[in-house]
């Protein structure tokens, strides 16, 4: 009896286990759907966040990286600036002493460049998160002279006058004067005169005085104030204050 009870106990613990096979392929399948789900939620997380930053870049903070030197040392190359794009969405206008982004096409520069639509999209896209030099029609600039404004270089001393008071530049590289190209303009309404802050290294409305548009920028073609400077870390913070401008008086109706 014991040599046959055996051979079947040891063919009952040798058979196949088909059910608890079967039940390990069966635990499995949730577990794949579960990583699907889950691979699926992230990327869905990551559209909406992307789509998010791009709509926030569009119409309310747009992330500008400082490409020159045009602007030292209130902005150093390399610097990532944060643009306000509601400052001037509400009423407001551009005042003197701001630094503005804006789209010199038709002012600084004619006619925009033929671009690749592809690469056109995906650069545009890349800039406006500031991770690539920004278009080849963006300018960044210190507004001098707005609409009615008398703007003149320079006095004995040196300095640009506006409607007739001199202005003491604090905010100029070291060094640098005022301004070497002597010039008496008038602002036209609804445009800008702009000029950087290193002004030996900025080309700016004084280049573009004999072109169509004489150099104003108009006020629709401005992007937005830099208000923060958010990279590097070393320089976080908001733009210097400078009151520069706060002894000019208002465009009189006529000039002599």
């Amino acid at each position: 009896m014991d040599t046959e009870a055996k051979p079947s106990e040891r063919d009952r613990s040798s058979a196949p286990a088909t059910g608890s096979e079967e039940g390990s392929r069966f635990s499995r399948i949730p577990d794949r759907l579960t990583a699907s789900l889950s691979w699926r939620r992230t990327a869905a997380l990551g559209a909406a966040c992307a789509v998010f930053v791009l709509l926030l870049s569009a119409f309310v903070v747009q992330p500008f990286l400082i490409p020159s030197g045009s602007m030292e040392s209130t902005l150093r190359v390399g610097d990532r600036v944060l643009v306000n794009k509601l400052a001037y969405r509400f009423g407001s206008v551009p005042q003197r002493g701001d630094v503005v982004v804006f789209d010199g096409t038709g002012s600084f520069v004619q006619e925009a460049p033929r671009v690749n639509p592809v690469t056109g999209l995906l650069h545009g896209a890349a800039a406006s998160l500031g991770l690539v030099r920004p278009a080849e029609t963006d300018y960044v600039k210190r507004v001098v002279g707005v609409g009615g404004d008398r703007v003149v270089c320079c006095d004995r001393r040196g300095r640009i006058e506006v409607n007739g008071r001199p202005v003491d530049e604090d905010y100029l590289y070291p060094g640098d004067v005022p301004s070497r190209v002597r010039f008496d303009i008038v602002v036209p309404d609804g445009t800008l005169w702009m000029m950087g802050d290193h002004r030996s290294n900025s080309r700016d409305s004084r280049d573009h005085l004999g072109e169509p548009g004489g150099g104003m920028v108009p006020v629709d073609r401005v992007i937005g104030r830099v208000d923060w400077i958010g990279w590097p870390l070393r320089r976080l913070g908001p733009l210097p204050d400078s009151a520069a401008f706060a002894g000019v008086r208002a465009p009189g109706r006529a000039h002599g």
